[in-house]
């Protein structure tokens, strides 16, 4: 009997196969995702995809937790939120511009699969597990309600830069995310 052929022990196969499916999509779109041009993408046997990911849901629900890493951390770790008294609308215009600024490829990507919830709704509980993030990061600085309605602004001014190609404005952000924590200020007063 021969012997078995040894396995080959390769314990971040499962990541490279998630990069490489971001890389798919962030140059082809969803549509060119497949398990075959993430294989390729990944330099690894087809068979490896399907292994760790049976279904292109469940690879798509892996590359969008991952690509929502970006703008939750940065507002999570940011220094300017973190500091007692600080100006809300200011610092988070600035983070946003901060993020869409960058590498716009990546806030595109980070957008496609958010919004790739609307048809898959595998991708549902990931895109509001972002929402939800989010808004407790954001709660910290107001109550709920206002995060929640902080994070709908962010994400609408954000789409419309994108969608336009126009350039952030961030004085415009700051502008309409003050006016919104100011609204929150005069009904809290009235109360």
């Amino acid at each position: 009997m021969a012997a078995a052929r040894a396995r080959r022990h390769d314990p971040e196969r499962r990541q490279r196969i998630v990069d490489a499916a971001l890389r798919v999509v962030g140059a082809r779109g969803i549509a060119g995702l497949s398990h075959r041009t993430v294989a390729a993408e990944a330099d690894v046997p087809l068979g490896s995809t399907t292994y760790h990911f049976a279904s292109l849901d469940e690879l798509l629900v892996a590359a969008l937790r991952q690509a929502n890493e970006g703008f939750g951390r940065e507002l999570r770790e940011s220094a300017a939120l973190a500091a007692p008294g600080a100006d809300l609308a200011s610092a988070l215009a600035r983070l946003m511009g901060e993020w869409i600024g960058g590498e716009r490829t990546g806030v595109e990507l980070e957008y496609e699969l958010y919004l790739a919830a609307l048809r898959r709704p595998a991708l549902r509980p990931v895109a509001a597990e972002w929402t939800a993030a989010v808004t407790e990061t954001l709660a910290r600085h107001t109550d709920l309600v206002t995060a929640r309605a902080l994070v709908a602004l962010m994400d609408g001014i954000c789409l419309q830069a994108l969608l336009t190609g126009a350039e952030y404005d961030e004085a415009y952000a700051r502008d309409m995310l003050g006016r919104l924590l100011v609204a929150r200020s005069e009904t809290a007063a009235d109360r």
